[in-house]
Order: structure tokens, then C-alpha cells, then sequence
């Protein structure tokens, strides 16, 4: 891992915080994005590194970035970097990711298609081996940009498709069909919300900084909800194919409670979808989850 590489300038840090180019995330960081601040952010900077879920897992896997969003997949494979921030969550609480079909399809009737995913340590493709099995056993699956899945399926280069994001609002205006919802899925099986992605923050900063920093983070995420309708507006420059009533329920399925604190039901979903992705040989068996709890 690198040594951290921060920027000072006189009594300031600047550290690079790492999302997805997407409308929950936008929203949540609407006040640090704006210039300056909406909010005080004491002795910290922030540049924000646009990226896809994906890209930002690799990332995390090599320790590049001070704060990244990473999905609770990936973190088995970075909890020696990093630890979660208590704030952040994105939560499928009774829906999540969807797998989309051309034409009218059951779960059974999956197996063995390929399947287009938007990256291997998204927890999308982890609850969809939990639903389904195995990769390669199961199903076959290529990985496709997350924006690009709709139109992937559509053309017919896949029997079907993973979907993420403003993608759960949008598929039926492109004629596809819903297989199953593994949000509903997960709800069903466990009682849970589905656990989708999270903020972590890398342990070389030091106890102190780590708690200041996501003491802003949840600033953040709390000024938004406060202030919606100017958060949800900045956020709409991110939501492909989405008006503002769109993009407000977008937002609202993600940004919510959940996102202030995880608080013991979300991190008993954490524990527990990693736990069944580690018996399932999926994951890594990664022991206890460190947190950053906010204040």
C-alpha cells in the first residue's frame, strides 16, 4: 500500500474521496462538492475522484485513495487497508439490484445464460451467486460498464442483465423484463436490508483523522437530507435518463437513515452477507467488521 499522500497547505489536508458518478452519491456529497463547502470541514480538503463502483474496488485493492466508496463485496479484500465508515451505506431495504431479460423469464430459467454484470466484487454479483450459485457453475456472465447494461441486453449480446443504479427505474421504458429483484430476495431470505455499498477510509491515517473525517462525511450526508431539493437538483446531472421526480425517488431509496448510521440491523446485514458469501466460497472469511462509528 502507499505511503499516504496528502497534500498540506498551510492548516489544510487535502485527501481524495472516491464515488460513483451517479445520483445517491452526488447527493450525498453535495455540500463537500460545492466551492466552498456547505459545511465546516476543519483541517480537511476534499477532491473528488469520479469512478465507476468497479474501477473504485481495484482501487481500494491497491490502497490508492484516502476515501472510497466500495461495495460491501469488495470489502473482505480491503479490510486490511481500510475500515467502514458507520456512515455512507447504501441499502437495498426490500429492493436492490435487478436481473432484466428480453423476454419473460424465471430464476430456474437462468441458469446457464450469460448473464452481463457490472463488475465481479460489486454486491450485486455476489447476492446474484447467492441467488442463483456459483459463477461459471451457474451462470455464465461477462462484465459490461453499469450504464451500458440496458442497451448490452436490449441488442441481444446477453441473455440478461445485472442492473445497478437509475437502471432499476428505467429498464421498462427499454421493453426488458424484471427476473428477480434480489433486494426482495435478500428481504425474504433473511429479514434484512441488502447491504449495497459503503464509504471506507484508510487505517494510515491514524485514529484521530479517521474520526474527524467521517464526523464530516456524515455532516455531509445529514445537510443534504436537510436540504433536498437543491442536493437532489445538483445530483441530477448525474442521473442518465432521469427527471427530477426520478431522480428524488432514486435518491431517497439510497440516501436515507440507513446512510446516516448503518446502525445493528445494517451491520448485522453486513455480517451476515459476508458470512454466507465466505460459506459459499464467494468472499474471503474476513472475521469481524471494523468500523469508524460518527458521532
Amino acid at each position: 500500500m502507499p505511503a499516504a499522500t496528502l497534500e498540506t497547505a498551510a492548516d489544510t489536508t487535502l485527501l481524495r474521496l472516491g464515488h460513483s458518478p451517479d445520483p445517491d452519491d452526488a447527493f450525498m456529497f453535495y455540500a463537500l462538492a460545492q466551492n466552498p463547502p456547505l459545511i465546516q470541514t476543519g483541517r480537511w480538503r476534499f477532491e473528488h475522484v469520479l469512478q465507476d463502483i468497479q474501477t473504485l474496488n481495484q482501487r481500494a485493492r491497491k490502497g490508492e485513495l484516502e476515501i472510497t466508496a466500495i461495495s460491501i463485496h469488495a470489502y473482505p479484500y480491503v479490510a486490511d487497508k481500510y475500515a467502514l465508515t458507520s456512515c455512507g451505506a447504501s441499502m437495498g431495504d426490500g429492493y436492490g439490484p435487478m436481473v432484466v431479460t428480453r423476454e419473460p423469464t424465471t430464476i430456474e430459467q437462468l441458469r446457464g445464460k450469460t448473464i452481463a454484470i457490472p463488475g465481479e466484487l460489486t454486491t450485486a454479483f455476489l447476492a446474484l451467486q447467492l441467488c442463483l450459485g456459483k459463477a461459471r457453475d451457474a451462470f455464465e456472465f461477462h462484465v459490461v460498464p453499469f450504464d451500458q447494461i440496458l442497451q448490452h441486453v436490449q441488442a441481444g449480446h446477453a441473455d440478461a442483465g445485472l442492473i445497478i443504479h437509475e437502471g432499476q427505474l428505467t429498464f421498462q421504458n427499454m421493453g426488458l423484463h424484471l427476473v428477480v429483484d434480489l433486494g426482495v430476495w435478500w428481504k425474504q431470505k433473511t429479514g434484512l436490508p441488502l447491504p449495497l455499498g459503503g464509504n471506507c477510509i484508510r487505517k494510515d491515517l491514524g485514529a484521530e483523522a479517521m474520526q474527524e473525517v467521517t464526523d464530516v462525511l456524515k455532516e455531509s450526508i445529514q445537510y443534504s437530507l436537510d436540504h433536498r431539493a437543491p442536493a437532489v437538483e445538483y445530483s441530477l446531472q448525474f442521473g442518465r435518463d432521469l427527471d427530477s421526480q426520478l431522480a428524488d425517488k432514486f435518491v431517497g431509496m439510497y440516501v436515507n437513515h440507513w446512510t446516516v448510521d448503518y446502525g445493528p440491523k445494517g451491520r448485522e446485514a453486513i455480517s451476515l452477507l459476508l458470512k454466507e458469501g465466505a460459506k459459499a466460497g464467494l468472499v474471503p472469511d474476513c472475521g469481524e467488521v471494523e468500523y469508524v462509528m460518527a458521532r
